[in-house]
C-alpha cells in the first residue's frame, strides 16, 4: 500500500472491520468499511470508490501462520465467495483492471518432482486428502474467475501466484524469528520438501508492474530465484540470528500435531519465475533466501 502511494496512485484500503482503519490510514489509504462475504456491502463500497484496477488480497489467514488445513477455511471461503462478490462489483463499479492474489499451490501439494513449474504446465488432479484439496480448489477457483471475467471481456484481469512469503514486516515471520530466537521451532527430520519463496518487498513490486503494465489474462509466477526448503530456511534464519542451532523432531511426530504444517516441510515444487522476469520486466531484489533473510533479520533486531 505504502509502495502505491509512494507512486503517487490514490489508494483505497478495504477492510472488514473500522479497528483495522488507522493502520490503513497510517499507510496512506483512504479507508473503505465492507465485508467481502456481503455482496450488497461491497458493492456499494466499490460503487463509492470507483477505482480504476482493484487488487484482491482477500485471506483470512491466521496471525502466526496456519498448521491445520482448517486453518485456511475461511480464506478457502474468500478465494471462492469473496472473489466473486468482488468481481461482480468491480464490473458494476466500472473498474478496468483487477489483479489477483494467487499462491503456488494452485500446482497442489505433494511431489512435483526436481523440475521448474511454469505457467504453461497441466495441474495435477485432485488430492486424496480433502482438507488440502479444498484449499487447491480455492485457489483454482480465484484464478478461474478472473480469468474467466476477462474472456468475457468485463474487466482485464491478472493472476499473480505468489511463492512462499517472507518479510520483516509479516506478522508470521515475526513470529518464526521470535521461537527461532528462542530454539523453540524445530527443523524436521524425514521432511525432504523444497518451494519456491518471495520476499514481501519482491511481491510488491511484482504487484505494482501488474497494475501498471501486465497482460490482460495473463498468470505470473512470483518467486525467487532458489527454491530452498523449510528446514534450510530455519537453519539459516538461527545462523543470521546467532541464535543457537534448532533441535530436530521426527516429521512421523509433526504430521500427528500439526498435519498442515508437515504437509508444508514435505512438498516438493520448484517454480520458474522467467516469465515474470521477461514478461513483466520484473527481477526479484532478493534473488534467495540468503539475501531475503539478512534484511529480514537486520530490521527484526532493530525493533
Amino acid at each position: 500500500m505504502r509502495a502505491l502511494v509512494a507512486k503517487n496512485h490514490q489508494v483505497i484500503g478495504l477492510t472488514r472491520s473500522s479497528k483495522k482503519s488507522r493502520t490503513l490510514e497510517q499507510a496512506g489509504a483512504t479507508v473503505a468499511v465492507a465485508d467481502a462475504m456481503n455482496a450488497t456491502d461491497l458493492e456499494q463500497a466499490l460503487r463509492s470508490a470507483a477505482p480504476d484496477c482493484v487488487v484482491d488480497l482477500l485471506t483470512a489467514i491466521p496471525k502466526n501462520g496456519p498448521t491445520r488445513a482448517s486453518h485456511m477455511r475461511a480464506t478457502n471461503q474468500l478465494r471462492v465467495k469473496g472473489t466473486t462478490n468482488l468481481l461482480r462489483a468491480a464490473i458494476i463499479a466500472g473498474t478496468k483492471r483487477i489483479v489477483g492474489e494467487s499462491m503456488i499451490f494452485a500446482y497442489g501439494f505433494g511431489d512435483h518432482g526436481e523440475g521448474f513449474k511454469t505457467e504453461a504446465d497441466t495441474l495435477q488432479p485432485r488430492d486424496m486428502n480433502s482438507e488440502l484439496q479444498e484449499i487447491v480448489e480455492a485457489i483454482r477457483s480465484l484464478e478461474d474467475q478472473l480469468l474467466a471475467t476477462d474472456k468475457e471481456r468485463l474487466i482485464e484481469a491478472v493472476v499473480l501466484r505468489y511463492g512462499l512469503l517472507y518479510g520483516a514486516e509479516s506478522d508470521s515471520t515475526r513470529y518464526m524469528l521470535r521461537l527461532i530466537k528462542r530454539r523453540l521451532l524445530p527443523t524436521v527430520s524425514g521432511a525432504h520438501g523444497i518451494s519456491s519463496w518471495i520476499h514481501i518487498d519482491d511481491a510488491v513490486r511484482a504487484t505494482l508492474a501488474a497494475i501498471e503494465a501486465g497482460q490482460p489474462e495473463k498468470i505470473y509466477n512470483i518467486v525467487d530465484n532458489h527454491p530452498i526448503s523449510l528446514n534450510h530456511w530455519i537453519a539459516h534464519a538461527s545462523s543470521s540470528l546467532g541464535a543457537k542451532s534448532p533441535f530436530s523432531i521426527p516429521l512421523w511426530l509433526l504430521r500427528v500435531f500439526m498435519p498442515f504444517t508437515a504437509e508444508m516441510f514435505s512438498t516438493r515444487l520448484r517454480v520458474s519465475n522467467q516469465k515474470a522476469r521477461s514478461s513483466l520486466e520484473w527481477q526479484p531484489q532478493f534473488h534467495s533466501y540468503r539475501e531475503g533473510l539478512l534484511q529480514v533479520v537486520a530490521e527484526y533486531q532493530k525493533a
